[in-house]
Formats: C-alpha cells, sequence, structure tokens
C-alpha cells in the first residue's frame, strides 16, 4: 500500500524556518520531519511513499537524491575520482517525487497524484504531524468499515496552562497544559479508496478539508480512527522546539521504530 505525504505547503506560520527550506525538511533532532513521519510508516513495512511537493519542492528532490551520501560514512579519492561508501544506513523506500505546483490546495495536489496510485487502497498524512499512531490498527479499521474513506481523529492538548479562581481571584487549581474543550479533530493518516478522486472536483483550487471531506460525510463514506496517545503536528516554532525537547530526552513517543 502506497503513503502519499502532502510536502506542498509554504509553511507561512513557522517562516523563521521556512524561509530557506519547506516545512518538511525542518528538522527534529537532526533529522527533516519528514524522515520521521516516513519513519512511523516503514516501521509497519509500508515503504513506498508519493510526495507531493510545491514550496521549495527542488530541496525535497535533492534531499532524496543524496539521501545515501548524507546517510552514510564515505571516502573521497580525488586523485582516482572514486567515492567509497562505508557502514551504509540506507533505508528501504521508493519514493516518487510529484512537482504539484506552488499553489495548489491539498485536494487539488491528492488529485494529481491519482495516476500513481491507481486503483489500489492508498494512505494519506501531512507532512508536519507526527504521532504513535498503530497503522496496522488504523488500516484494519478501515477495511472492516468498508467505506472510502479513514481519518485519524485525536484530542489536542491545550496549548496554554489553564487557572481556576474563586470569586476573590485566589487561584483555586492550575494545571500546565490541559486537554482542549473535547472536540476531536483530524490529524490525518488517512487511509482512502481510489473513489475519494471523484469528490475532488474544483481542480488545482480544491481544498481537501472542505467539500470532499464534508460530501464523503454527507454521504456516509467517512469514517474516523480514534487515536488517544500521542500526536503533535509543528505548526509553529513552538511546536517545533517542543518536538526537539522531545526527541533530545531519548523519549520522544513517535519514535517506535528500533533504528
Amino acid at each position: 500500500m502506497k503513503v502519499v505525504i502532502l510536502a506542498g505547503g509554504m509553511g507561512t506560520r513557522i517562516t523563521e524556518e521556512t524561509e530557506a527550506r519547506p516545512k518538511p525538511l525542518v528538522e527534529i533532532g537532526g533529522y527533516p520531519i519528514l524522515w520521521h513521519i516516513m519513519k512511523i510508516y516503514s516501521h509497519y513495512g509500508f515503504n513506498e511513499f508519493i510526495i507531493c511537493c510545491g514550496y521549495k519542492g527542488y530541496a525535497i528532490k535533492d534531499y532524496f537524491h543524496n539521501f545515501y551520501l548524507h546517510n552514510t560514512d564515505v571516502t573521497f579519492d580525488l586523485s582516482q575520482n572514486e567515492v567509497t561508501y562505508h557502514h551504509s544506513a540506507c533505508e528501504p523506500w521508493k519514493v516518487t517525487l510529484v512537482d504539484t505546483g506552488l499553489s495548489t490546495m491539498t485536494g487539488g495536489r491528492i488529485k494529481q497524484i491519482q495516476p500513481y496510485v491507481g486503483e489500489e487502497t492508498f494512505m494519506l498524512t501531512y507532512g508536519d504531524g507526527v504521532g504513535n499512531i498503530d497503522i496496522h490498527e488504523l488500516v484494519q479499521f478501515h477495511k472492516k468499515n468498508g467505506r472510502l474513506a479513514t481519518l485519524t481523529a485525536v484530542q489536542p492538548h491545550g496549548r496554554f496552562g489553564a487557572i481556576e479562581m474563586d470569586a476573590g481571584n485566589l487561584v483555586a487549581s492550575f494545571q500546565e497544559k490541559p486537554a482542549g474543550d473535547g472536540a476531536w479533530i483530524n490529524a490525518g493518516f488517512f487511509v482512502l479508496e481510489p473513489g475519494i478522486f471523484d469528490y475532488i472536483k474544483d481542480g488545482d483550487s480544491t481544498i481537501w478539508e472542505r467539500a470532499p471531506l464534508e460530501n464523503l460525510a454527507k454521504d456516509q463514506q467517512l469514517d474516523a480512527y480514534n487515536h488517544t496517545d500521542f500526536w503533535r503536528p509543528m505548526d509553529t516554532l513552538r511546536d517545533k522546539i517542543e518536538l526537539e525537547k522531545y526527541w533530545n530526552s531519548d523519549n520522544a513517543p513517535w519514535k517506535i521504530w528500533e533504528k
């Protein structure tokens, strides 16, 4: 089963990082967040990826073109014009990079990769969110229910601490990072049938999260797989710093792979 990753957005809320590179190449612990996402899927045996490129897509192409060089020891014999690689650390990945346009919306990007997935069930996620989702359980849930689309739903933590005060403004309780308001949100990590392409009708201007998902829900063709454990997006510099703290403490919940 192929995994499609949306990696074409401009990352306008984290411009401190995205002026120089696309958001999926912003690093967590020295590795692009795109690499972290791919490692999650690869842990479950899904190693064929289609990446929807857009903003600074050439940088993503360069990253994979030089992936082997950057992830192994190497000796350059300049006199002989020879290169010797040592201690290979390559991944079992097949990666197709598709230029889906600079200003194309999410639905338009998905529509453009239709020829690459054909008539097979495929997975889809955003190139800026990580979690310890059980991908095998997610796929089984999707197959059991037999609908066109399944998304992973999460209840995000609040971004700010909460205080409870009495009438005299005496703090009665304090919670550093409480859960949100109880609402479930779309965290990506979709499993999709090729029939979803029929719901993308406005070309490059189609926003996947609007009419396509709304109409799939209206037609009772959209399921939610509830994930109650770790998930975090990297929307802002604050998010990046928080993910870095997890990684540097050797306690990153999304690191489910061995090496």
